[in-house]
């Protein structure tokens, strides 16, 4: 039988603290959420490798060194309210959820929701909502958001999600550049989300969230 805790406790040490995560919220969540509880049965062993996990439609669950450092940067409270934009099989949402108040976690894969609301339900994440829809759209209807952090890469970001962001929040994005990922922490001022380098990462490219394509006449 597979010793999951000893792995858990392992990609904390090796991966995370290492990483120069620092903050004891998040160190205590990723001790405490199963990773492999938010796999596809056929990686359950997988679950901790330091690399993002392919879940399929273009989706992955974050390798735990970037869904960390994110994490971090966003200095999550236990008043806010975040937006998990691409929650894919809702790790990630259960992690936040041990840090925030409430989660309101989008996965546009409808197969993908339900069995991230299962596995939510079976590990005791009752203050995540999980929604069926496109990511790029959000959730309006429950924001503005205090924080909102994307699990996947983009390399733009939808007018539509920046409203959601509460004047003052925060919100971690990863923009793809090329072959270059650069993680990026934005603060909402006067309307405006203002952007600081966090550090270097890759993912796929979120759906809804690519640069438009110019054609030439």
């Amino acid at each position: 039988m597979t010793d999951f805790a000893t792995r858990r406790r392992m990609m904390v040490d090796t991966q995370v603290r290492p990483s120069d995560v620092t903050k004891f919220p998040v160190i205590e969540a990723m001790l405490a959420v199963p990773r492999e509880a938010f796999v596809p049965a056929s990686l359950r062993e997988a679950a901790y490798i330091g690399d993002n996990l392919d879940l399929g439609g273009g989706r992955v669950m974050l390798a735990p060194r970037t869904l960390s450092k994110m994490l971090d940067g966003l200095d999550i409270q236990g008043s806010d309210l975040v937006l998990d934009l691409g929650c894919g099989l809702g790790y990630s949402s259960a992690v936040i959820a041990r840090m925030a108040e409430a989660v309101v976690a989008i996965e546009e894969d409808a197969a993908m929701a339900a069995e991230a609301q299962a596995a939510l339900a079976e590990n005791a994440a009752d203050n995540v909502a999980v929604i069926a829809g496109p990511l790029a759209g959000g959730a309006p209807q429950h924001g503005p958001y205090d924080v909102i952090i994307l699990e996947g890469a983009i390399e733009r970001l939808p007018d539509t999600i920046e409203q959601q962001l509460r004047e003052g929040g925060r919100i971690a994005a990863l923009f793809m550049e090329g072959a270059l990922g650069v993680c990026r922490i934005g603060y909402k001022i006067d309307g405006t989300v203002n952007w600081r380098f966090a550090f270097n990462a890759t993912a796929p490219v979120l759906a809804g969230f690519e640069e438009p394509v110019a054609f030439a006449l």
